[in-house]
C-alpha cells in the first residue's frame, strides 16, 4: 500500500470500528495510543538502526510531563501535547549525547537504564508524582474549547485518530525527505556514510531525539485521555512489547507499525479474555511463526504471496 494512501484508510477503518463497536472504544484508543508509541520506535530502530528498549523513558515523561502541566497550568490538551513532546524530546537528547557513542547491546542496556532511572525518580517525588499511587487530578479542558471528554470516551477516540494520522503523515514526510534517506543510509552501512561525509552521531541524535518527541507526544495523550499517569509508563515491558509489535508489522515501514500494533493488541485482547492465564502463548506462538516465514514481517506477506503467484503462472506457462 502506497504511504499516502494510509492514512486515508486509517480514517475509514477507524469510522467502521467507531459504529461497530461503540461500546470498546477504550480498547480502541489504546490501539491507537500505542501506534503513536510503535512509530516512533520506527522511527529510532527501522530507520535510523539504533537499538533500544527504552522508548518507555520518553513515554512516561510524556505523560508525567502533560499530567502536571494540565494539573498545575493550564488545561488545553493541544498545549499538553506539546509540553510532552517536548519533554520526551529532552529526555532523549540528553540520553541520545552519550547512547550514540555507543554500539549493539551496550545502547540496548543503556536505553534500558535511563527508563529504570526515571521509573526510580518518579516512585522517589511522591509529593510531585504521587508515587506508586499515580499522579490524579489530571482534568482536560475541551479540545479546541468544543470537545468535551466523555465518559464513554467519543472525544478521545477522535481526538486519538487525529493525533496519529498527523504523526503518521509528518514521518512520511520526514522519512522520504533527505534526512530519512540518510538515516537509511546510516542504517545500512556507517562506515561508508562516514567516508562520505555525512555527520553519523548528530543524525542519529537528531533521529534519536525526534523519535523520544513522538513518544512523549505517545505519553501525553494517553494521560489526557485517562486523565491518570502511574509509573506502568516506565516500565520495561512497555518498550519490550512495542518492539514485538513493531516486529510483526515489520520494521523501516510506517505502515508496518500500524499493522503490528493492531495485529499484537487484537490477538492480546482476545486472547486473555479467553485465557487469563495462557494467552502470552498465543503471543508467543505468533512471534515465533513470524519470525520464521515472514522475517520482514507481516507486511511482507503480500509481496510474498504475489512472487509465488507469478512463479506459478510462469511454470505453467512453461
Amino acid at each position: 500500500m502506497r504511504d499516502h494512501l494510509v492514512p486515508i484508510v486509517m480514517g475509514l477503518v477507524a469510522v467502521g470500528l467507531f459504529f461497530a463497536f461503540p461500546y470498546d472504544l477504550a480498547f480502541l484508543t489504546r490501539v491507537l495510543v500505542t501506534i503513536v508509541l510503535v512509530l516512533s520506535v520506527d522511527l529510532v530502530l527501522g530507520y535510523a538502526g539504533i537499538p533500544t528498549l527504552g522508548q518507555a523513558a520518553m513515554f512516561g515523561t510524556g505523560a508525567y510531563a502533560a499530567g502536571l502541566f494540565a494539573i498545575h497550568v493550564w488545561g488545553d490538551p493541544l498545549a499538553g501535547l506539546v509540553v510532552g513532546a517536548v519533554a520526551g524530546a529532552a529526555i532523549a537528547l540528553v540520553s541520545g549525547l552519550v547512547l550514540m557513542r555507543t554500539r549493539g547491546l551496550t545502547v540496548i542496556m543503556l536505553t534500558i537504564a535511563v527508563a529504570a532511572i526515571l521509573h526510580e525518580i518518579a516512585n522517589r517525588a511522591r509529593d510531585l508524582t504521587g508515587g506508586a499511587d499515580g499522579l490524579r487530578g489530571i482534568r482536560m479542558q475541551p479540545v479546541l474549547g468544543l470537545w468535551e471528554f466523555d465518559f464513554i470516551g467519543r472525544t478521545g477516540y477522535w481526538y486519538a485518530l487525529v493525533v496519529v494520522i498527523v504523526v503518521y503523515v509528518g514521518l512520511s514526510i520526514l522519512t522520504r525527505s533527505s534526512f530519512g534517506l540518510g538515516l537509511r543510509g546510516i542504517h545500512d552501512s556507517p562506515e561508508r556514510m562516514r567516508a562520505i561525509g555525512a555527520p553519523v552521531y548528530w543524525r542519529l541524535v537528531t533521529a534519536y531525539t525526534i523519535g523520544g518527541g513522538i513518544a512523549g507526544i505517545a505519553g501525553a495523550l494517553n494521560a489526557q485521555i485517562t486523565q491518570l499517569v502511574s509509573l506502568e509508563g516506565f516500565a520495561f515491558s512497555l518498550s519490550a512489547e512495542a518492539l514485538i509489535m513493531l516486529i510483526l508489522g515489520g520494521t523501516g515501514r510506517l505502515v508496518g507499525a500500524v499493522i503490528g500494533v493492531a495485529l499484537f493488541m487484537t490477538v492480546h485482547h482476545f486472547a486473555a479474555a479467553n485465557d487469563p492465564f495462557n494467552w502470552l502463548f498465543v503471543i508467543g506462538a505468533m512471534v515465533l511463526v513470524v519470525v520464521f516465514f515472514l522475517p520482514q514481517g507481516i507486511i511482507s506477506l503480500p509481496g510474498i504471496l504475489l512472487r509465488h503467484l507469478r512463479g506459478g503462472r510462469d511454470a505453467d506457462r512453461a
